[in-house]
């Protein structure tokens, strides 16, 4: 096992330097000048300007400039943001809880609905139930996020104004100190009556609008392992003894048929995060993904590639944990066969 872990985190430096390198060149092929979010546009000496550009480093060749940016990120300095002047760090930890919060609460959403309707699915193969679920799964799956989220908006919040449209909560109704950053966590030990629930309804939407793409994969990927499961011997000779429906599903088919849909959900975890860009924008919910779209507008280069590679980080991470876990239940992975 110790072999296969050393194995599987070999294979991520690679990864580390591409993303380094992706992303230290995309970022500056964005047009605008990052000088002018520090000092302005208008009102400044070519002098002044050639200051700033030295004080950034900006002055530098592109080779020194890389070459300057690995070795901070190796030594865990991300910079400093050029609009905030804060570390790029205090800020992604500030903000990554609001994008934990809501990527936990979609994926359970995808889950709890998910894996049900897939199983159920599988036991009614060839129904219109089976026909429906898949033709709903793949319509999800392919469904545009903003297109998705908008439309909620409209009719939800807009129309029928069940729910909130953007934000964590009502400031206005609710302040209070917020000591983890988990605006569910933090509304219970604020005592406060009814801002708990208030947090949770602003949570709906988004959370819905995030979890519909991990919800048809994960309904996709639970209806074939099932179907693979149930034709099984053990199911058959489950069958035979006289076992309830129930617990041949339940208990031997369904748990059987949940190693590969564990699998994939850890494999979601990127498509959560680069979805949680779209829909943090969509509903101004104050993460990590609408703190990125912002610092593309400012051209803040410290704050677009730190929080690009913090967020890459976290990915990277879960998926070499949910291959250590994949390998330690089936022994075959870690063998290579």
């Amino acid at each position: 096992m110790i072999v296969y872990f050393l194995r599987r985190l070999a294979l991520t430096v690679p990864t580390f330097v591409a993303l380094m390198f992706v992303t230290f060149v995309a970022i500056r092929l964005v047009p605008g000048d990052p000088v002018e979010v520090r000092v302005g546009e208008h009102g400044i000496s070519p002098e002044r300007l050639a200051y700033f550009r030295h004080q950034l480093g900006l002055d530098l060749p592109v080779w020194r400039q890389f070459l300057d940016y690995c070795w901070r990120l190796l030594h865990g300095d991300f910079g400093v943001s050029l609009s905030t002047n804060q570390k790029v760090l205090t800020e992604f930890l500030t903000l990554f809880p609001a994008t934990i919060e809501l990527s936990v609460c979609a994926m359970l959403f995808a889950v709890a609905i998910g894996v049900p309707a897939g199983a159920v699915a599988a036991v009614k193969r060839g129904s219109v139930y089976d026909q429906a679920l898949m033709t709903v799964s793949l319509f999800g799956y392919s469904m545009p996020i903003f297109w998705w989220g908008l439309l909620l908006i409209m009719f939800v919040s807009v129309k029928l104004e069940w729910l909130p449209v953007s934000g964590r909560i009502d400031l206005i109704a609710y302040y209070f100190d917020q000591p983890t950053g988990f605006m569910l966590i933090d509304t219970l030990l604020s005592g406060q009556s009814g801002a708990f629930l208030d947090a949770v309804r602003h949570l709906i939407l988004p959370a819905i609008v995030l979890g519909t793409v991990p919800l048809g994969v994960i309904a996709r990927m639970t209806r074939s392992s099932m179907l693979e499961v149930l034709s099984e011997d053990y199911v058959r000779t489950a069958r035979a003894k006289g076992l309830s429906p129930f617990r041949v599903i339940g208990v031997h088919a369904l748990r059987n048929a949940l190693l590969p849909v564990v699998t994939v959900i850890g494999l979601m975890v990127s498509s959560l995060l680069a979805g949680a860009v779209l829909t943090e924008t969509i509903f101004s919910w104050p993460g990590v993904g609408h703190w990125l779209i912002e610092s593309i507008s400012r051209r803040d280069y410290p704050a677009l590639q730190g929080g690009v590679m913090l967020v890459s980080t976290v990915v990277i991470g879960v998926n070499l944990v949910v291959d250590l876990v994949y390998g330690a239940i089936n022994p075959r992975i870690r063998h290579g066969r």
